[in-house]
């Protein structure tokens, strides 16, 4: 009987969608290998096997060794690959598209080129945060000082729903360990979104750095759809962990995280948000990425076939 790792490698129409995969699978201080079709993560305790094909974002924290097998499988399933640091709070390197095709990415260029267009977005994504208000007449600087109103107002519904004492935002680079537990929950919560809002990004061939709202940064773009969760699944996700004790709050919440990630299918409406963002044609508009083709740009928004010698046209 054929074991998880017999399942066949797939072709890139053949890949899992987005939206159907897994959210993320954290490891650390193990060595992550291949085994036929499958990942596989070994430490003291044994051997672990992961379907790659229903992963959406390998995290690979501190003391983990890949072999480079594993991570051609990875590339082969399209799943994201990221390294981060310990607890998950460090983004250090990652990416793999699931699209080979740049419609999405043209798409993004073209609303995030002109300055109009550009602040409608981040409009948008304002409106997609919180629908009870209307920010069509705001300036950016409103803008972020209407997000800093609301973002206050949920850390103190928050802790008054979990009893949890607030103090405020307080996070010391490099220094996890210094903030207090709903800080540690929040800080977790936040770069694990970050994970998962990159491995979207990259796998439906979007530009990481071209943003509406960060900018001047090569992840601006990740952190803009991460942020469109952060009210509503990672800050909640982040009292509840630390409303249960102070001890282990960055895995507790990344645990919360997974869960709650699965169970409410955010990967598939991270996907439709950002279409919804970038296309005339919002979440149900299609664009083809099974197609592995390039061309070759002419006059007129005319393209031609790559491949070929065309000749001199006069």
């Amino acid at each position: 009987m054929g074991g998880i790792g017999a399942r066949k490698a797939l072709t890139p129409r053949e890949l899992t969608r987005v939206g159907e995969r897994l959210s993320f699978v954290y490891l650390e201080r193990c060595t992550v290998h291949r085994e036929d079709n499958a990942i596989t993560a070994e430490d003291a305790e044994g051997t672990r096997f992961i379907p790659a094909a229903t992963i959406g974002t390998l995290l690979l924290g501190p003391g983990t060794r890949v072999t480079h097998k594993a991570m051609s499988l990875l590339g082969e399933c399209g799943a994201g690959v990221v390294w981060v640091g310990e607890y998950g709070v460090r983004y250090y390197a990652g990416g793999r598209a699931l699209s080979r095709s740049a419609g999405l990415a043209e798409a993004q260029a073209r609303v995030w080129a002109n300055r109009r267009t550009r602040l409608e977005v981040a409009r948008a994504m304002y409106r997609m945060r919180f629908p009870d208000e209307d920010p069509s007449k705001a300036t950016r600087r409103q803008l972020l000082g209407m997000e800093g109103d609301r973002l206050k107002a949920v850390y103190r519904e928050e802790s008054l729903r979990t009893g949890v004492p607030w103090y405020g935002r307080k996070y010391t680079p490099g220094d996890f360990d210094s903030g207090d537990p709903p800080n540690q929950g929040i800080t977790s919560a936040a770069q694990c979104m970050y994970g998962v809002a990159h491995a979207v990004v990259a796998a439906l061939g979007c530009s990481p750095a071209l943003g509406f709202v960060h900018s001047g940064h090569e992840l601006s773009f990740v952190l803009d759809v991460a942020d469109l969760y952060k009210t509503d699944v990672g800050i909640p996700a982040a009292f509840d962990a630390a409303a249960e004790g102070p001890i282990d709050v960055g895995g507790r919440t990344r645990r919360l995280l997974r869960e709650r990630i699965n169970d409410t299918g955010l990967l598939d409406r991270c996907v439709k948000d950002i279409k919804t963002l970038l296309l005339p044609g919002g979440e149900d508009a299609e664009v083809e990425d099974a197609a592995d083709q390039v061309n070759l740009q002419s006059d007129g928004g005319a393209e031609f076939v790559s491949g070929i010698n065309h000749g001199v046209i006069w």
